[in-house]
């Protein structure tokens, strides 16, 4: 496309969305009515609208009003001229100012020229309209102006991320924007914004580098302004307002005397984290304190009860210096231990109340203020919730947060029981943590139906007054922090049914229309696929149990049952195929933002799954003696080289070297003790907390293969080999109802010399596929079954393997079961196990108000379905809404009905999240999934690790079926937020895998 085709495709697409907007004035993004031919011209003929400000505004709208003139130029090439206070006699005028600070705006009102009723008064609520000729962006405080400003940025082509990732700016000739009165509306969160952390070793060595080190002396990895200012606009941008900045070895007043002046000048409310009470970091104290020593004639000790005076102190320097730089803040009250851990003084009720009490007074001494008047927030993470729900309650205008369990996972939720607090209820949400079971901070690994969910029941419960979300590095997790923003700012704007519009409009923003289905597809099944466990966890397989086993040597997926490996792999890598081919698409310019926000996060997770299965299966074939086993050992070296050299084109090619030392972070090397010590299970290989280079972990096996031909069988679904086990190979059940993928026979080789060998079964029905051959290293035989041909019942037909003068028998087990024409509906057992996806229910049976509703790809592999309204009362067992689902077994007795569910804490007042199941017409059995899994999310213990890191909470009930033939299965709701993935009955024939076995053969739906 030229650029006067880009031109005139823009300015048409203004006026249609206008056009398309007309409606309901103040509703967020809704214009009044259609601008006359052609909008209000920002750029035409060749010369730019002249900005005009006030220069007694506030500090936010005049610096924004720069940000504009830059953003015309970016796309027009031509650079408006910005003046204060007096605007041209002639040509047009674009007016940014702030009602009541804004000579310019309040005399539009007070001659009755501008209405701003409905706008003066509210909270960041902009309004924009064309008045006398004259298009003016007002707001109801500077914030709404500031984002009424960014809005006209967004729609002329500027990406929030336009500096962050590189997004190409569209070029036009020309620009009209609506001059119709439009409003973003008033944000459903007042205050909503992101925690930098967990910051090194990427942002931490990137950012010193390409910004300057630090100013504070002896600390040179501190963030500048310079640094902090690039993070304030981006925020702004995405309509956030509120920060908690990095705290890695980082203090934000101290790393640039500038950081809160640049805060103030850009508008941004600051924060400190959950560990950081009175506007103070907790590296300010650990800088300046010693063991023995503090600057405040103290210990030195962070602790409240043995060096309360010094604390006490330190604090009051903190709500000094707020007072004194005049910055808008919000004071996070209480008081945790040094280093995200709980306090050295107790638990105590009394220690707490009186921590709080010590932070008012406090806060009234040094503001002169009633500290009802100054935002304050008390945040429950981690063991700091014990206190709530011992009913330790704070002051009444105090924001209470409540967070999740660092996993996406909602802890508690207000009980609508009780009575509101007054000073409402914020959350703090992670996309990134640091601690057990293990750190995940590499790449963006947060599935959006996830997020909605859990942010939509936020709303419900009247979570609304402040958010906040660990972004980790930011960069990377681009994606969900705009929709949490988004999510923040207008919750009605994004029901369920819209995630999918929001994504297509995220890749259009920054990629263009053309391609923006095919990026939004490739990022939602990157979200749905990377979800399923965290990449820092592909080498830790949890055996529960008591104890629970963690074995950082081994993949949680299946290499032998279901290929469950092989699988996962390849729908990574034909993820990864379609997104280069989308690259090649793009212009030119436009691929270094795709790398950045799409392709590199894709290759790198599909390149770390193939060396996985490579070294995984090396270390399966080295222990079988395959001669196979040293060529997987060099593909996981490849992938490995391969995992290098995407880092490296991130950090030296791409955008021209601008991101050098971002992309270093660890995430092969997890778990390997014997080189960086006891936090290896959790913890990212560093070694005094520095990162250290990535590895391969556990290391591949080279064998010492003997020159002689020597014949090895193995079979799908096992991984010993023959003849070296004892007993009769059986290879997995056959069925004409089979979703499973196909057995096979692998012959394989000990040795150098290539055999032939011969795959024989002894009926005709029974087909192998070679039937044999040369085997220089190891030949895959597919094994099927005529069904055409195969007698009714069960047949166990053996198979010989002949080869390199040795021979070995394989059973198969053939099950070619009656269906009667009544049996056929439903899904049908096979391999000794029926497989369903929640969603796919025969039946979704409601009550008044109140049922199931399917989530889509919230599962590790489908749909979800959970009650709604969230809010929902909890239901007697059996008589609540119910899913039902009609199946056919061949095995009566007793089975086993595994329940696969978002895992989820108890978020609501009772002692556990509930469901009940039956069959037919028993009584349904209930099941407390809290209690079943033993998970605690205060005590953080091996339970609650295990269903955090396989993402699942996997809990069972125990059936006793009379009869084979058709049976309804029904899953109860009993309490509301409980998620179910999958269901899962077991005949006998389930075989252990991570994800379960592929869903059953539905039959007559």
């Amino acid at each position: 496309m030229t650029s006067d085709e880009q031109a005139v495709h823009r300015r048409d697409f203004l006026r249609l969305l206008a056009v398309l907007g007309a409606g309901t004035a103040f509703a967020p993004g809704v214009a009044e009515a259609a601008p006359e031919k052609g909008g209000f011209p920002l750029v035409a003929r060749g010369k730019a609208a002249t900005l005009v400000v006030s220069s007694g505004d506030q500090p936010g709208v005049r610096r924004v009003a720069g940000d504009l003139r830059d953003d015309i130029e970016r796309v027009t090439g031509i650079r408006p001229e910005l003046v204060f206070d007096r605007p041209p006699e002639s040509g047009p005028v674009v007016l940014i100012g702030t009602i009541g600070h804004s000579p310019l705006v309040d005399d539009l009102v007070a001659a009755r020229k501008l209405d701003v009723a409905g706008i003066a008064g509210k909270w960041e609520t902009s309004l924009s309209q064309v008045v006398d000729g004259r298009l003016v962006l007002t707001g109801s405080d500077q914030r709404g102006v500031i984002y009424g400003v960014y809005e006209v940025s967004r729609r002329i082509g500027v990406s929030p991320w336009y500096w962050w990732d590189d997004v190409p700016v569209p070029p036009a000739d020309e620009l009209f924007v609506s001059g119709a009165r439009f409003s973003l509306g008033t944000p459903h969160v007042k205050y909503r914004g992101f925690f930098i952390n967990d910051e090194n070793p990427a942002l931490g060595t990137w950012a010193p580098a390409h910004f300057g080190p630090g100013h504070a002396p002896g600390f040179p990895n501190g963030f500048t302004s310079a640094f902090y200012a690039k993070v304030f606009e981006t925020l702004l941008r995405l309509k956030g307002n509120y920060l908690w900045p990095a705290v890695w070895g980082r203090a934000f007043a101290e790393d640039d005397p500038l950081n809160h002046a640049t805060a103030k000048e850009y508008g941004v409310v600051m924060g400190t984290s959950h560990e950081a009470p009175m506007m103070r970091g907790i590296e300010e104290w650990n800088r300046h304190a010693s063991p023995g020593h503090d600057p405040y004639g103290g210990t030195g000790e962070w602790s409240f009860r043995r060096n309360a005076e010094a604390v006490k102190a330190y604090w009051a320097d903190g709500i000094r210096r707020m007072v004194r730089e005049d910055f808008e803040g919000v004071v996070t009250l209480g008081m945790r231990g040094n280093g995200d851990v709980s306090l050295p003084d107790g638990d105590g009720i009394e220690l707490m109340r009186e921590i709080l009490a010590a932070e008012r007074e406090i806060l009234a001494r040094e503001t002169g203020r009633d500290p009802a008047t100054v935002p304050q927030v008390w945040t429950l993470y981690k063991e700091v919730l014990r206190y709530w729900e011992k009913g330790l309650r704070p002051p009444d205008d105090v924001i209470v947060v409540f967070t999740d369990d660092n996993w996406g996972n909602i802890r508690k939720h207000p009980d609508p029981a009780l009575p509101r607090h007054p000073g409402g209820y914020g959350l703090y949400y992670h996309f990134d943590y640091v601690g057990g079971g293990r750190n995940y901070k590499w790449v963006d690994t947060n599935l959006l139906p996830n997020v909605w969910e859990q942010l939509h029941q936020a709303v419900a419960y009247g979570t609304d007054r402040l958010w906040v979300v660990n972004a980790g590095d930011m960069k990377g997790n681009e994606l969900p922090l705009q929709f949490f923003l988004d999510y923040a700012w207008d919750p009605s704007a994004w029901p369920l049914e819209r995630l999918s519009a929001w994504e297509r409009g995220f890749a259009e923003t920054n990629f263009g229309r053309g391609t923006a289905a095919a990026i939004a597809e490739v990022l939602h099944t990157y979200g749905r696929l990377q979800s399923r466990r965290k990449p820092e966890l592909l080498n830790r397989r949890i055996t529960p149990g008591t104890p629970i086993v963690y074995d950082d040597q081994a993949t949680p997926f299946s290499l032998v049952n279901y290929r469950e490996l092989d699988v996962v792999t390849e729908e990574w890598r034909q993820l990864s195929a379609k997104a280069e081919k989308i690259s090649a698409r793009l212009p030119e310019t436009y691929r270094d933002a795709y790398y950045e926000l799409v392709l590199y996060a894709v290759k790198a997770s599909a390149n770390l799954y193939a060396l996985r299965r490579a070294e995984f299966t090396n270390l399966l074939y080295a222990a079988q003696g395959r001669a196979s086993a040293n060529a997987l050992a060099a593909a996981t070296e490849a992938r490995f080289a391969d995992d290098l050299a995407l880092a490296e084109k991130f950090n030296t090619a791409i955008a021209g070297g601008k991101w050098r030392g971002f992309q270093t972070q660890p995430h092969i090397g997890y778990g390997d003790v014997a080189r960086y010590g006891p936090n290896a299970p959790w913890q990212q290989p560093e070694k005094d907390n520095v990162a250290l280079p990535d590895e391969i972990f556990p290391a591949v096996r080279r064998i010492a293969v003997p020159e002689p031909a020597e014949l090895g069988v193995a079979i799908d679904g096992s991984e010993q080999w023959w003849p070296a086990a004892p007993g009769t190979p059986v290879l997995p059940e056959f069925s004409p109802f089979q979703s499973a993928p196909g057995q096979y026979v692998d012959v394989f080789n000990r040795g150098r010399t290539p055999f032939r060998c011969t795959v024989t079964a002894d009926v005709p029905w029974v087909r192998t596929e070679p039937r044999g051959g040369r085997v220089d290293e190891q030949l895959r035989v597919a094994v099927s079954v005529d069904w055409a041909r195969a007698p009714r019942g069960t047949t166990r037909v053996p198979l010989t393997v002949s080869g390199a003068g040795r021979e070995v028998r394989v059973e198969a087990v053939v099950r070619n079961p009656e269906l009667p024409a009544s049996w056929r509906r439903g899904f049908i057992e096979a391999g000794g196990y029926v497989s369903m996806e929640a969603e796919h229910c025969t039946a979704n049976v409601g009550t008044a108000g109140v049922s199931w509703r399917h989530i889509p790809d919230i599962g590790r592999t489908g749909g979800g379905m959970t009650p709604f309204p969230v809010t929902s009362a909890s239901q007697a067992p059996g008589a609540g809404p119910r899913l039902e689902y009609r199946l056919t077994l061949f095995t009566p007795g007793t089975v086993t009905v595994w329940a696969y569910l978002s895992p989820r804490s108890n978020v609501l007042a009772g002692d556990g999240l509930r469901y009940a199941v039956s069959f037919d017409d028993a009584d349904p059995q209930v099941v407390n999934i809290t209690k079943a899994t033993g998970a605690d999310d205060m005590t953080m213990n091996r339970q609650w690790e295990w269903t955090t890191s396989d993402n699942v909470n996997l809990t069972s009930t125990r059936h006793v079926l009379g009869s084979p033939g058709p049976h309804v299965l029904k899953f109860w709701m009993v309490d509301p937020a409980v998620v179910v993935q999958k269901l899962v009955v077991d005949t006998g024939g389930l075989r252990p895998s991570y994800l379960g076995p592929p869903e059953s053969v539905r039959l007559g739906r």
